[in-house]
């Protein structure tokens, strides 16, 4: 187990704040341990074990634990003087209305909430209408490629090209680096994403036709990094001899980036300065689960580099989107207020018509803000202000 500093870092501010702190991330991603590592620190801080309630709602000693009220019930039995409580919560959305006692739990008591879920939807609803501008979120995601070489022992300097191509096969989901061979890898990654289609998706969104679920992901899987809509799914069934309505696609689509399987990236006009409503990017969370949800089709190189890349800016905790000028693409955009970072991503930069092409990208971009290209070339071909980054430099941050 490794230490994520990254994530503590940004939440050990607000341990003692009223604002509830809620973490969201895949299933497996690492949250459960997170939180026990806060509770680890709030120990060394000083505060007695009696006070510290870590509650994980996929565990059967709680399943009694079913709505609102038995969970007030039982934390208010626990609560038994009137210091302060920490009440760190793990898999919240499994208890039915858990928002009112969270609302409940900050009006009465003197408590520090942590939430923690794997559905996307957990701040929509009710829990941000009751607590409106009272929470923090923090995305989780699993091992970036740095923690990868954490846990393996792999130091910055010796991190090789095979590595990161070890890291674009099968990802970074902690549990992945306890299996010893490359068959127990595949079993583990191919029961998770059966475990997150069938708890995360078709039990919780009521889905009767698994079969159109399961050609949607994988179409989405195969098409990682490309824009595509709803009608260029629709074409894919029909392809297929099915026909789905694009009505039902936009569920669909809904459910799977509920479930945080797949993140959508949003187009962002950069000459108007607004957000585009059509044609996005998804981003898988973790590309382990392609390689046993792909049918033999082998994704291109530069779209899992791209995906990485994504999955990196948002580990970061950055907010993150597709950038659209007059001539093409920007391949992402970091926004930070009135601040702003750009990316290109390629696998190499071959000859000069690639290189044309990639910082090119950036002729229409006419401000003054950091412009990036990465790619996995070692040789530096930063020119006319825009860096040029290896890529696994970059992910290593060095």
């Amino acid at each position: 187990m490794i230490i994520r500093e990254h994530y503590l870092a940004r939440i050990r501010p607000f341990f003692d704040s009223d604002l509830i702190k809620v973490l969201i991330g895949i299933r497996r991603s690492g949250k459960s341990v997170l939180l026990k590592q806060i509770a680890a620190e709030l120990l060394e801080k000083g505060v007695e074990e009696s006070h510290i309630i870590y509650l994980n709602f996929e565990d059967l000693e709680y399943s009694f634990i079913e709505n609102e009220m038995d969970l007030h019930r039982y934390v208010k039995e626990r609560a038994a003087d009137d210091r302060r409580y920490y009440f760190l919560f793990d898999e919240i959305q499994n208890v039915r209305n858990f928002e009112k006692a969270i609302n409940s739990f900050r009006a009465t008591l003197d408590c520090s909430i942590f939430l923690a879920g794997s559905n996307g939807k957990l701040l929509s609803g009710e829990l941000a209408t009751h607590l409106s501008g009272r929470y923090v979120s923090f995305r989780i995601m699993p091992f970036s490629f740095k923690e990868m070489c954490m846990i393996k022992g792999i130091a910055e300097d010796a991190a090789s090209e095979k590595d990161f191509m070890e890291y674009l096969d099968y990802g970074g989901m902690p549990q992945r680096f306890l299996m010893h061979t490359e068959a127990e890898t595949k079993v583990y990654l191919r029961d998770l994403y059966n475990s997150i289609v069938l708890r995360d998706i078709v039990q919780r969104s009521r889905i009767k036709d698994v079969d159109v679920l399961n050609r949607i992901v994988e179409y989405m899987v195969l098409n990682t990094s490309q824009t595509f809509s709803a009608k260029s799914i629709s074409n894919y069934f029909e392809s297929v001899n099915r026909k789905i309505s694009t009505e039902t696609i936009y569920q669909y689509l809904e459910y799977i980036t509920s479930s945080l399987i797949m993140n959508k990236a949003v187009r962002y006009d950069i000459r108007g300065k607004k957000i585009l409503t059509r044609s996005d990017k998804y981003y898988l969370s973790d590309l382990g689960l392609a390689k046993i949800n792909n049918t033999g089709y082998k994704t291109e190189i530069g779209a899992l580099m791209e995906n990485v890349v994504y999955n990196e800016l948002i580990h970061r905790g950055y907010e993150v989107y597709v950038g659209k000028t007059t001539k093409g693409e920007i391949d992402f955009i970091v926004m930070d207020g009135e601040k702003r970072v750009y990316y290109q991503v390629a696998y190499l930069l071959a000859d000069e018509k690639v290189m044309q092409r990639e910082f090119g990208a950036y002729d229409a971009v006419k401000d003054s803000y950091p412009k990036y290209v990465l790619s996995m070339d070692k040789f530096d071909f930063s020119r006319d202000g825009i860096v040029h980054l290896n890529i696994i430099d970059f992910l290593l941050k060095k």
